[in-house]
């Protein structure tokens, strides 16, 4: 009996140490899992508990006092280390756009990883973009509109009712010229009633751009060569006969590599028709007896040859040639790694700039729901600081990128000219010119650069690249080629940004046709539509970065 009493609580001990064991183990197990949790959830002051993540606090909250400044101090510093280099790189870009670097065949080169000849495949797609847009400029030439309208012998008191000579042969050239097989500009005779017999009207008419050129043959001009050879008047100037109206700053490179050949071509032809058929009826009806004749016809040789001649009024010139690169692209580069495209004059550059934003302020902001000392911030707050710190950053970056123009002395403060004039470097606003430029860069880096944020949020790294090829050959295509040549496919190009920033510039700068209202309602409508998807896009942001890191997990 003494045996089995010992036996059993023997028994009873052993069973009491191995519960007692097991309920060490279990504690230690637990309080591991407690130090996993508190390492997985950094301790923070406005948590409920040190084992429970941060609960968090508004954008103004006490607690983040510390941090909040410290963001504002980064912002500030890349805000003007961007502002810097935009003075800096792209002024010396400016010099190096003349100096004759070769340029790359191809917008980028294959490199040795599956990325970026990805890239590669896809440049090569939106490039075609950029070509296809001049494929069919011959054909399209037509849609160049030239007017000719002929005056000659129309209205009072030079309708005596004796047949013009000089505007009815520029009529029938004209006609020549627009029924010719080969690639022609739209040559189209305009009644002068339509302008009501004023030819005043008719440079009206150019400067708001109802064509892009005009012949106006004078209501003298036949009256004129006539009365020089029959009374001698040695003061008759052949270029009184016909005037060519055309404002250059419309599109100087359009002008230069189709319009201006032609029209030298068509002039040619007319005073060299017309100086023929002038002198065969001239010395035909001349009497060699009468010296008088003979005398008068000496003292006029330029009635005979060239007879006549055409005055040009370029309206508003396309000058000083420092004004190129505020209307142009200039330089494009290549940044690598993986490919990304560098526009270094101008306009292009707000596509860059604005697209390099990103990734120079996204760190900066994320301290703010990095709970490392303080609490999170709000989403719904970090995404209007986000967005509202952006809009505030375009403001400094497009004033010292449009401070570059006046570096280099791009007239801003020339007071605007009747619009039938000609006249050299006039500005739309006077002195208010350079704050409109301002204004109309800054609404349009918002326009450019919000669409890049919202893509960057959306598709990430590496993938941002496609969007940004995309973007800047888009842009470009339907900026720096006139769209009236290119193919129909082309005509959303006028809602692009860069086209209404490219051309509200021209109306600044050069005091051209204004349509400076569309201009910036089309920018604003980008700034609407993109600012309504930047909070779906932060949104998107969050959900990928923490599907990731679980998967991670």
């Amino acid at each position: 009996m003494s045996t089995a009493a010992d036996d059993s609580e023997d028994t009873r001990d052993a069973t009491r140490k191995q519960r007692s064991l097991s309920d060490d183990q279990l504690s230690r197990e637990n309080g591991h899992s407690s130090t996993e949790q508190k390492l997985d959830h950094p301790f923070d002051s406005g948590g409920e508990s040190g084992d429970s993540p941060p609960k968090p606090v508004g954008f103004f909250n006490s607690r983040l006092n510390k941090v909040r400044t410290q963001v504002f101090q980064e912002w500030a510093r890349t805000t003007l280390i961007l502002c810097v280099f935009i003075l800096a790189v792209l002024s010396l870009c400016e010099y190096l756009r003349l100096l004759p670097f070769s340029t790359p065949t191809s917008i980028c080169e294959l490199l040795a990883n599956e990325t970026t000849e990805a890239l590669t495949k896809w440049a090569a797609a939106n490039r075609q973009i950029d070509w296809a847009v001049l494929y069919h400029v011959e054909k399209n030439m037509p849609s160049l509109v030239i007017w000719v309208v002929d005056f000659d012998g129309q209205i009072a008191p030079y309708n005596t009712g004796e047949p013009p000579l000089v505007g009815p042969q520029m009529v029938k050239a004209a006609d020549m010229m627009a029924n010719s097989p080969m690639p022609h500009l739209g040559y189209g005779s305009v009644p002068p009633s339509q302008f009501n017999n004023d030819p005043i009207q008719v440079r009206q008419a150019i400067y708001d751009y109802k064509a892009w050129a005009a012949f106006i043959i004078n209501a003298n001009a036949t009256a004129l060569l006539r009365a020089a050879v029959a009374q001698g008047n040695a003061s008759y100037d052949p270029l009184g006969a016909m005037q060519l109206i055309y404002v250059q700053s419309r599109d100087e490179t359009t002008y230069v590599n189709y319009i201006t050949p032609q029209l030298n071509a068509l002039q040619t032809q007319v005073t060299s028709t017309i100086g023929q058929m002038w002198a065969k009826m001239v010395l035909q009806n001349l009497n060699a007896s009468d010296p008088t004749a003979l005398a008068n016809l000496q003292k006029v040789p330029q009635a005979l040859s060239p007879a006549v001649g055409v005055s040009t009024f370029n309206l508003r010139p396309f000058e000083p040639a420092v004004v190129t690169p505020a209307v142009t692209v200039g330089l494009i580069c290549k940044i690598q790694p993986l490919f990304v495209v560098v526009g270094s004059l101008k306009h292009l550059d707000l596509i860059i700039i604005s697209f390099f934003s990103f990734s120079f302020y996204l760190p900066t902001h994320m301290k703010l729901i990095s709970p490392q000392g303080h609490p999170p911030i709000k989403f719904w707050q970090l995404i209007l600081w986000r967005w509202f710190a952006t809009i505030v950053a375009y403001f400094f970056l497009s004033l010292t990128y449009s401070i570059i123009s006046l570096a280099f002395q791009i007239p801003f403060n020339n007071a605007p000219k009747p619009h039938t004039e000609v006249a050299n470097n006039p500005n739309a606003y006077d002195n208010g010119s350079f704050v409109v430029f301002w204004m109309l860069n800054y609404v349009g880096m918002i326009a450019l650069g919000l669409a890049c944020e919202n893509v960057a949020m959306v598709v990430g790294q590496p993938w941002m690249a496609f969007w940004l090829i995309f973007w800047v050959i888009t842009n470009v295509s339907t900026s720096f080629y006139d769209i009236t040549l290119a193919p129909m496919f082309y005509f959303w190009g006028y809602a692009w940004p860069l086209h209404n920033i490219v051309e509200g510039s021209r109306t600044i700068i050069f005091d051209v046709h204004s349509k400076i209202g569309l201009n910036f309602g089309v920018l604003f409508a980008w700034v609407t539509v993109n600012s309504a998807l930047f909070p779906a896009a932060c949104y998107f942001f969050r959900w990928k970065n923490m599907r990731e890191q679980k998967n991670k997990g």
